[in-house]
């Protein structure tokens, strides 16, 4: 038989020389690693409404291919997510990291600077990997206190600014401050409800859409 007459080598050089007519296989899309709490959780939410989700609509609809991974969780804090950000960059190699993560510290009344110490921890970690850095701030409502307000937002620009990451302020802005704010809201007063994850997605958007752009892979001009 003609099968059993070829050797090893004729079998490779056979499969070579097929490979060789083949079109390059397209680079995998990059990783969007969204670490947060409840409000990229969907607290509350039915599956597949919340602003992580519309995110990854967002993106394919743009033309930015993406592979969109949620490692949100519903009260976490900036220590839990530092603690499990190591294995989560190892296990997906996120080429853009967002950071969403602060507000379950001021509820619990934690000390700005160990928040503080915990994003810088994260930032750099992520880029150290190197992963491109979104950070998305919160805003403390004014029961808590002009001076604390204050400095819990600034802490978010901070961190910013030294770790080289881009920045959304409020991702609650046009839901929180708006003025009619419980037409946003869950019936505990909390969580932003299904109506508001469009805005939310708005606020990150311009941000996130620049560090996606930046790391799509390099397109091969057609013959």
């Amino acid at each position: 038989m003609l099968l059993r007459s070829w050797g090893r080598r004729h079998f490779i050089a056979a499969f070579l020389a097929g490979a060789a007519g083949l079109p390059a296989m397209a680079a995998p899309a990059p990783a969007v690693l969204v670490l947060g709490d409840s409000l990229s959780a969907e607290y509350g939410l039915r599956r597949g409404t919340g602003w992580v989700a519309l995110l990854e609509l967002k993106l394919a609809a743009e033309g930015l291919p993406a592979r969109v991974v949620n490692a949100s969780i519903s009260g976490d804090t900036t220590s839990g997510g530092r603690s499990r950000l190591p294995a989560l960059l190892s296990q997906h190699q996120p080429a853009v990291v967002v950071l969403e993560l602060g507000g379950n510290d001021a509820l619990r009344g934690l000390p700005l600077e160990m928040t503080q110490r915990n994003l810088e921890a994260m930032a750099k970690a992520a880029r150290e990997s190197g992963a491109r850095v979104l950070l998305v701030g919160m805003q403390m409502p004014p029961n808590y206190g002009a001076d604390y307000a204050t400095r819990f937002a600034s802490l978010y620009q901070q961190v910013a600014k030294a770790q080289q990451a881009a920045l959304v302020p409020f991702l609650l802005k046009g839901v929180a401050d708006a003025p009619d704010p419980l037409h946003w809201f869950q019936q505990d007063r909390i969580h932003p409800n299904e109506r508001a994850q469009r805005r939310m997605l708005e606020n990150v958007w311009p941000e996130l859409k620049k560090l996606v752009a930046a790391v799509q892979p390099a397109r091969k001009p057609k013959p």
